[in-house]
């Protein structure tokens, strides 16, 4: 595919920042103003100003006693690129790739958005007439390179799509600034008479080499394509984005959850095609008030699911105000991991993970409830039961070891092991009766003991002796006693865990 490149000049940018602030301050002389070498010299000055003969540059006092209506406002050193960002960060609403081009100036890479507003007259035509709603006077110009619509947009007449057969005939009438060149360089091509790219364009490069330097062959390989020229993008361009302009403002949930669905066809095709499945998405919603609305999902195992997708952002359809309408809708997906497809089975033994509609159902959970904590363990090999199992990074990741199947082990356990107060007839046997925080517990079933030895490499200590004991309500629980009977001295007696 042509590469195609938009640039954007703002040549009264403070100013007009200025004005969308002070309406009425629109059409009087206007001038922006910074202390310079302890005199307030003039930064920017407006289309009335510079009609009155005011420039950048200007001494202020000088400005006024030229211009005795003319209005200051102060600038400050940061402004103009603060003011330039925030325009380009709006501008990814029209292509994901935008770049700051300063002062006062944004390169956008159009390559395959034009078509999405009917071709590239009408793309223009558009982004020129949203920013003068916002009270930005732009010139904008397209080229076939950087180069071109940087000169373009600065110093031809009006703003002109370049094609492939007058690109060459309109680079040609513009002046040696066009290219970009250091003042000398300008300078001693208007002495030799230069006043025109055409006038020298034409010559052997390795003359404009010897007397101008490389800079001005590297210029004009720029201008004419034959040396690569890349935009710095103010926000990277995620790789894996759908986008969704709308020719009629969507103001309805239902609207939204049509415009959801179409690019979620679009997302869930491509990452099917590459292997890959969404963990974690983020939908943009551009408004034509100028205010971006978001909203994200996430997912516990990689998705390529529209039907699952959907339900999650429907969940959080609620949250968007379309106000006047939503005018584009952007859905990214921040994090993607490898997703393999396989045949889905009803029931499985293996383990829930594999089972789909469980997963979905835990998005689900995460979805309403954003506090939701949802928790998997898998074993690892250790004698002491609290050691014995760690949470899993994923709802997928592959257990290395495998649960105890010979000894029951329960649901729920309690961390650190909670103290109990029993009766026991005689050592060595289970408890009759304990008492846990004020409440008593008649025992009337027991199995055990279960010894398990304290892990020397790792402490010292004693060994627990563990029972399974079931209450005349059919409660089970899982009890340990901690050493031996010494004596008169009675070994302390633990609550370890819960069974279902």
């Amino acid at each position: 595919m042509k590469r195609r490149f938009a640039a954007l000049w703002f040549p009264f940018l403070l100013t007009d920042w200025y004005t969308r602030r002070r309406p009425a301050d629109r059409d009087i002389p206007l001038v922006s103003a910074l202390p310079k070498n302890g005199r307030m010299c003039i930064t920017a000055a407006n289309a009335i100003a510079q009609q009155e003969g005011v420039y950048a540059g200007m001494v202020l006092a000088d400005a006024k006693a030229a211009v005795p209506q003319l209005i200051m406002f102060p600038d400050t050193p940061d402004r103009a690129a603060t003011i330039l960002k925030h325009i380009g960060l709006w501008c990814i609403k029209f292509t994901p790739l935008a770049g700051m081009d300063e002062p006062g100036g944004i390169i956008l890479d159009i390559t395959g958005c034009a078509h999405l507003w009917g071709g590239e007259m009408e793309y223009v035509t558009e982004i020129k007439q949203q920013l003068e709603k916002k009270g930005y006077t732009a010139k904008i110009a397209v080229a076939d390179t950087i180069a071109a619509a940087w000169a373009m947009s600065r110093y031809a007449k009006q703003e002109i799509i370049l094609t492939t057969n007058d690109e060459y005939d309109i680079l040609h009438t513009l002046p040696p600034e066009a290219l970009r060149l250091d003042e000398w360089i300008v300078q001693r091509l208007y002495k030799l008479g230069f006043k025109t790219i055409g006038r020298f364009i034409g010559m052997p490069p390795a003359t404009l080499r010897r007397r101008f330097g490389p800079t001005l062959v590297h210029r004009i390989n720029q201008l004419l394509g034959r040396q690569e020229e890349h935009i710095l993008p103010i926000k990277p361009v995620a790789p894996y984005v759908e986008r969704l302009p709308c020719l009629d403002p969507i103001r309805t949930a239902q609207g939204i959850e049509l415009a959801i669905g179409k690019l979620l066809d679009g997302l869930c095709a491509r990452l099917t095609k590459e292997g890959k499945g969404v963990r974690h998405a983020q939908l943009s919603c551009y408004r034509v008030d100028g205010k971006v609305l978001r909203i994200e999902i996430g997912t516990n195992k990689p998705s390529v699911s529209k039907k699952h997708l959907l339900e999650l952002f429907e969940l959080k359809i609620s949250t968007i105000e379309p106000a006047l309408g939503i005018e584009l809708f952007l859905l990214e997906a921040v994090k993607v991991d490898d997703h393999t497809p396989h045949q889905e089975l009803l029931w499985s033994t293996n383990g829930s993970f594999e089972n789909k509609a469980l997963v979905e159902l835990l998005d689900r959970f995460k979805g309403r409830d954003p506090y939701c904590h949802i928790n998997r363990y898998v074993p690892q090999e250790h004698h002491w039961p609290e050691r014995a199992i760690r949470a899993a990074e994923s709802l997928t990741e592959k257990a290395t070891d495998t649960w105890p199947q010979h000894r029951p082990r329960p649901i729920r356990l309690l961390h650190p092991p909670q103290p109990i107060e029993v009766t026991a007839p005689i050592p060595d046997y289970p408890p009759l009766i304990f008492r846990f925080h004020g409440e008593v517990y008649v025992i009337k079933r027991a199995d055990g003991p279960e010894r398990i030895e304290r892990e020397w490499w790792l402490e010292q200590g004693e060994h627990r002796d563990y029972y399974v004991v079931e209450d005349t309500r059919g409660r089970r629980y899982w009890l340990f006693r901690l050493g031996h009977y010494v004596g008169d001295r009675s070994p302390n007696w633990y609550l370890h865990g819960y069974f279902a």
